[in-house]
This record gives structure tokens, C-alpha cells and sequence, in this order.
């Protein structure tokens, strides 16, 4: 219906408009057509009038006036005395600023026996009996002639355009039915389809809908990913989580049948810890959801990320005060602008620093937060002399739940941190070192006037 409306309204505006300047130009010629009848009219009675010596115009020339007006003609003539010479007695009245010498003819609309009539009066020098002179010649029609013929006219017309405007709309409905009867069989078949149905369309369509359904096609590809990838986040989650709910639980029963409150004690200290680390699995495992949500380069608010750097090495120095690991940040001069999330990207920084502390082993002793701008992104490096991660473990260092050498942690770290990185735009890579660990991530610059 939305499409038979945009369709027909302009040409309906069209037809309105075609019909206005058809009743305006038939108007105007059929003005013109009888004006030009009541000229020949008023010629052909001077010349009869002449030839007659005054009498009545000849019958050719009364038949000729009626078929070329069209009905009833009346005429008045009256010599250059004003003396009466035929016709009829009584000819419309002239309107009042009328010129007194008709050089040209002249046209106006006057009543006669209560009826509107169009009236000509034209002057023309002849000789009648003898007397010579300018002779006054008066011709009127009723003006329903006219209008008779205009009518005609314009009902043939309307009529036309009346019919064209019903057929383009009749043509219209089926051929807009006919063209959505694809799309419709697709609306019913996709309605068709179970939640858990997202295989792509292989539903023939029409050339038009080709896109609309490969677009469609890799949304659900995509919504199909997305929950394969869910599905088996939730299932590594609940095999990461089932060891240290079982460690929980067997300390709690441990805590509960202690024989004394020595025993209760220690063993309570060791329910803290397991609780700990549980509670921060499910913490990191609730970021790492959390950073597999939508693109947020376009949506983030622009950041600094200097001072978002500089307050990440600030809060990881103060929580690490007692460590002989020497922090070291440099950082440019000009402010770095990028558009993103802060907390995300706090979070993330924040643990790869946590990471290099876990993973860095004995030797580490130092760590380095480089900060730099490469023509249009920015690139933060991470650098530590820990023992570093081996160049065929990168891939497996990345993945979730993966760890490059085993011991504590979730293995989380790097990939939380790596898919912040690619909902920012941005990525993260591992460098190739000789010693240490060295991680590099690419943030694509924000174009904010502001940035100098």
C-alpha cells in the first residue's frame, strides 16, 4: 500500500495539474474560436448588407454564420446616422469606457432578454442606398455556446486522464503485488523458522532482493558465530570454574570438620584464598564477555590516552610498592586522542601488566610502557625481562583459556586484552624478543580537532 501511494500520488499531482492547464487552454481557444466566428459573422453581414442595399443578410451566408458558431446569431445594423438598416432592434447595451471609434473590433459581454451573450461591435465603411459612410455593425451569441463547447471538450479530456490515472493504478496494485510476492513467500518462510534454524537463505529471489538477502545471510552467519562462540565460552567457563568451586567446597567441608579451632583456623585461610582466586576467574571471565561485545571505535567517547596510560602505571606502582619491579612509562609530549571506552581499556592495560608480573618469572625486574604515534594510529609497546613467551606460543598465549607455559592464572590476560584491541579498532600483537616479553597495541587515532 506504502508503495501504490508513492506511486500514484505524483501522478495524481501530475493529472490535477494536466487537467488545470487542459480547462485554462481550452478556455482560451474556445474564446478565441468564436470570437474569430462572430469577426467573420460581422464581415459577412457588411458585405450582404452592401449587396442588398440593406436588406436582410442572403441565406448562404445565414446558414454559413449558424454552422461555423455554432447556434443562434444575432445581428444589428444601423447607418452613420444612426438610422436603423436590419436586424434585430435591440442589441446589447455598450459598457460604460467603451471607445466611441471601433478602429479595431471590439469584444465584450453584455446581457440580452435576461441572457449572458458574447457581443461584438465592429465598424466598417460601405454604401447602402446611396449613402456612404461608416456603417455600425453588432453581432452576439449566447455565451451558453461557448461554455456548451468547453464543457464537451473538457468532459472528453477528464475523461481521457480519468481513465489513464484508473488504469496506471489498477496496473500498479498487481504489478506491485506481483513484484512483492517473493519478498512476502520469504517473510513466511523466515517466520517459518525455529530459533536455532540459522543456516542461510537458498530461497530463489528477484534480482532486487539478491542484496537484501545476502546482507541478511551474513547477519546470520554472524548471530550463528556469535553464539557458537558463546556457547563455547560458557562451556570452557564452567570447565575453568568446576576445579576451583570443587577446591572451595572441599576447603569449606575441610573448615567444617576441623577437630580443633587451630585447624579450623588454617584451614579457613586457605577457603579465603580459593575464594579469591575463584571470585577473580569469574571476574576476568566476566570481562572477557564483556569485551566480545559490538564495535565501539565509531560509538566511544574520545579519551586521552596518555593520561589513561599514565594513570594505569600510577595505580599498578601503587599497588606494587613492595616489589623490586621498577616501572619505568614514556610518554609523549602532545596529548594522544582516540575514541573508545576508558574503563574497557583501563582494564585491559591493566592486565598485561598483571600478566608480566605472573608469567615474568624470577628474572623479571623491570617493565617498560612505551606510548608513540605512527602517522594515524597510536602504539603502546609493554616491555619486560621476564622469560617471555617462546614465538610458537604467541597463537596459544592469545587464545582464551590458553597459557604459554602453564602456572597460576586464568589465561585471560592477553586475551581480554586483545579483544579490546579489536573492538577499538585497534589490535595486539607479541613482538619477537631475544629476552623478555614484548607486546605491541595499535589504536587507530581520533580525528577530534582538539589533538595537537
Amino acid at each position: 500500500m506504502r508503495l501504490i501511494v508513492i506511486i500514484l500520488t505524483p501522478l495524481l499531482m501530475l493529472s490535477l495539474i494536466a487537467a488545470a492547464w487542459q480547462f485554462r487552454t481550452t478556455t482560451t481557444r474556445a474564446e478565441n474560436i468564436f470570437d474569430r466566428g462572430l469577426l467573420s459573422a460581422a464581415l459577412a453581414i457588411s458585405r450582404d448588407v452592401a449587396v442588398s442595399d440593406g436588406d436582410a443578410i442572403s441565406p448562404s451566408t445565414r446558414r454559413l454564420v449558424n454552422d461555423t458558431s455554432g447556434g443562434t446569431l444575432f445581428y444589428h445594423v444601423f447607418a452613420p446616422d444612426g438610422v436603423f438598416v436590419t436586424g434585430y432592434s435591440t442589441p446589447p447595451v455598450l459598457p460604460q469606457g467603451a471607445p466611441k471609434d471601433f478602429v479595431d473590433p471590439f469584444y465584450y459581454d453584455g446581457n440580452y432578454q435576461g441572457a449572458k451573450v458574447r457581443v461584438l461591435r465592429f465598424q466598417d465603411v460601405t454604401v447602402v442606398s446611396g449613402v456612404a459612410g461608416v456603417f455600425n455593425i453588432t453581432v452576439w451569441q449566447s455565451a451558453s455556446v461557448r461554455s456548451s463547447f468547453v464543457r464537451d471538450v473538457l468532459t472528453r479530456s477528464f475523461s481521457v486522464i480519468g481513465l489513464l490515472v484508473i488504469s496506471v493504478a489498477v496496473i500498479v496494485w498487481f504489478g506491485v503485488g506481483l513484484g512483492l510476492r517473493p519478498l512476502l513467500d520469504l517473510e513466511q518462510a523466515i517466520a517459518k523458522r525455529t530459533p536455532s534454524e540459522l543456516e542461510p537463505i537458498r530461497r530463489a529471489v528477484p534480482v532486487e532482493a539478491q542484496g537484501l538477502v545476502r546482507t541478511l545471510n551474513q547477519l546470520l552467519d554472524r548471530v550463528s558465530r556469535r553464539i557458537s562462540s558463546k556457547d563455547e565460552f560458557i562451556s570452557n567457563a564452567a570447565h575453568q570454574l568446576r576445579n576451583p568451586m570443587a577446591g572451595v567446597l572441599a576447603l569449606a567441608e575441610a573448615v567444617q570438620s576441623a577437630p580443633n579451632a587451630k585447624a579450623a583456623t588454617a584451614r579457613s585461610t586457605e577457603l579465603v584464598f580459593a575464594a579469591r582466586e575463584a571470585s577473580d576467574l569469574t571476574n576476568r571471565l566476566l570481562s572477557f564477555e564483556r569485551a566480545s561485545g559490538a564495535d565501539i571505535a565509531a560509538s566511544g567517547k574520545v579519551l586521552d590516552l596518555k593520561a589513561l596510560v599514565q594513570e594505569v602505571c600510577d595505580s599498578f606502582t601503587a599497588q606494587h610498592l613492595g616489589q623490586s619491579i621498577a616501572l619505568s612509562c614514556d610518554l609523549p609530549v602532545q596529548k594522544v586522542t582516540i575514541k573508545g571506552d576508558g574503563t574497557m581499556l583501563h582494564e585491559a592495560l591493566l592486565n598485561l601488566l598483571m600478566n608480566a608480573i605472573i608469567h615474568g618469572g624470577n628474572t623479571l625486574s623491570k617493565i617498560n610502557v612505551e606510548l608513540s604515534i605512527q602517522v594515524y594510529n597510536a602504539a603502546l609497546t609493554i616491555t619486560d625481562n621476564g622469560i617471555g613467551i617462546p614465538a610458537d606460543r604467541h597463537v596459544q598465549a592469545i587464545s582464551r583459556f590458553g597459557q604459554a607455559g602453564g602456572g597460576p592464572g586464568s589465561g585471560l590476560g592477553l586475551p581480554i586484552a586483545a579483544r579490546v584491541m579489536t573492538n577499538h579498532g585497534g589490535r595486539l600483537e607479541i613482538l619477537d624478543c631475544v629476552a623478555g616479553t614484548s607486546i605491541k597495541l595499535v589504536l587507530p587515532l581520533s580525528s577530534d580537532p582538539s589533538r595537537k
